[in-house]
């Protein structure tokens, strides 16, 4: 794959880029305008395609927060036309990695030494490269080393990308009003968070030390000596990405136990720690020789706080959402009801929610849930699907829900669609096991 030697690191010049991509853009919504006269089956759909490859290339001659939102938005296969999350998922595996030249620079300015005179030795080729950071493969005294290494001015970015971004962002979703702007606070916030390397380092040896006793999960080891703000040097773990391991016929005892630990993993996140690995995409996960999973990159954590927790996880239950006062107050709480909404608003989204919630709740509402299902994911595509057609809700305030909201379902989507990959069935409170005395009694009971 070919370099990167340069990255766009001036507002200027990051902007530039941008509006260069727009200017494609609209470019390709001509072309649209033209075709849809002599190819109407095709037109939308190559439209679709045209924008989603352009954008994600002007996208990866930026890497940082805007190559980091498109990623995001590829998790959720509802959100978006096909094209896009085919195109945005690529953020995920496959990103022009940085030249040697600036991989030796970061270490410089950093280290005040090049990567060969901190390692015995030290790969040159990225193995590795995402939206925010590539990885290189190093050693030193015998041991296999991971070194994660953050772009040049990923840093120094993010408020102006995200403002660049933004409108390619609302015009995705269909966001509209002036209340959106605490969704972008909010990835603003977790995009400050990811590119504080000592935050992260930090944060995976709390993580790995306090989920290390959950049967068949490992982690990477962490050296405080090799990391800094802008590099961190931890273990090489050996093993295949989830997304690779899932292509091949596995015994339904492996999958199945390799989705449990996945579920273990997050529900004793949230229950237990109330904080949670916010970017559950396969290529943050391995599998081990043993088919055990390793879980890596833990930039992306969402601590949950107890006034959004505790509504959260009551909606599992039917009996609240089934009981009309509880379920409104429920709403009002998570701010998915506003004070504001018309009688109309109101009776439109808590029937709406209450079809969603019940839908998708689904795998707590017994003991084990086999999420080799197509009909369920069906179900919840055709909801969103439904909802983005829907003459009647354009017509509303569409921003919903509290902004926790964003990285909570966030979780939940990319959980549940790697749990499909792997067609696992899981034992759904097998995590409690691992809850102790004051965790476990803050734990909100999962209906049976």
């Amino acid at each position: 794959m070919k370099t990167i030697d340069a990255i766009p690191v001036s507002k200027i010049g990051r902007a530039s880029k941008l509006i260069s991509t727009g200017f494609k853009v609209g470019a390709n919504q001509l072309k649209y305008y033209g075709e849809k006269i002599t190819n109407p089956e095709d037109a939308k759909s190559n439209l679709d395609q045209n924008n989603a490859e352009d954008i994600y290339n002007g996208l990866v001659q930026l890497k940082g927060s805007s190559l980091k939102v498109a990623q995001m938005l590829s998790m959720d296969k509802t959100m978006l036309p096909e094209a896009y999350v085919n195109q945005f998922s690529l953020a995920q595996f496959s990103v022009p990695p940085l030249s040697p030249q600036l991989v030796v620079k970061t270490f410089r300015k950093y280290f005040g030494k090049s990567p060969e005179e901190l390692y015995d030795h030290f790969d040159s080729k990225s193995h590795h490269a995402a939206s925010i950071g590539q990885v290189h493969k190093a050693k030193l005294n015998g041991k296999e080393l991971a070194v994660k290494i953050q772009y040049p001015g990923v840093a120094d970015s993010i408020s102006s990308d995200l403002a660049i971004v933004k409108p390619f962002a609302k015009q995705l979703l269909n966001l509209k009003g002036n209340d959106t702007e605490k969704y972008f606070k909010e990835v603003e916030s977790k995009l400050i968070e990811e590119i504080d390397y000592c935050l992260e380092l930090k944060r995976s040896k709390e993580i790995t030390t306090r989920c290390g006793m959950i049967s068949n999960l490992k982690f990477p080891d962490y050296y405080d000596a090799l990391s800094n703000e802008k590099v961190i040097t931890m273990d090489w773990m050996h093993g295949i990405h989830l997304s690779d391991f899932v292509k091949k016929q596995h015994p339904k005892n492996v999958t199945d136990k390799i989705g449990q630990t996945l579920w273990n993993f997050y529900m004793f996140q949230i229950h237990g720690l109330k904080k949670v690995h916010a970017d559950p995409h396969p290529g943050n996960f391995l599998v081990d020789e043993n088919h055990n999973l390793v879980a890596l990159d833990f930039g992306c954590i969402k601590e949950i706080p107890q006034e959004f927790y505790r509504p959260y996880f009551e909606l599992i239950d039917p009996a609240c959402i089934n009981n009309d006062e509880v379920f409104e107050q429920k709403l009002l709480e998570l701010e998915i009801l506003r004070d504001d909404d018309s009688e109309k608003e109101s009776r439109f989204f808590k029937q709406f929610f209450k079809e969603l919630l019940t839908l998708f709740t689904r795998p707590f509402q017994q003991s084990s849930f086999d999420f080799d299902n197509d009909d369920f994911f069906m179900e919840i595509a055709k909801k969103g699907k439904g909802l983005a057609d829907d003459k009647e809700f354009r017509k509303f305030n569409q921003n919903r829900g509290s902004k926790h909201f964003l990285y909570m379902n966030r979780t939940f989507f990319g959980l549940y669609n790697l749990l499909y990959s792997l067609k696992a069935t899981i034992q759904v409170n097998e995590f409690e096991k691992y809850l102790s005395g004051h965790e476990k009694s803050e734990h909100m009971e999962v209906p049976q």
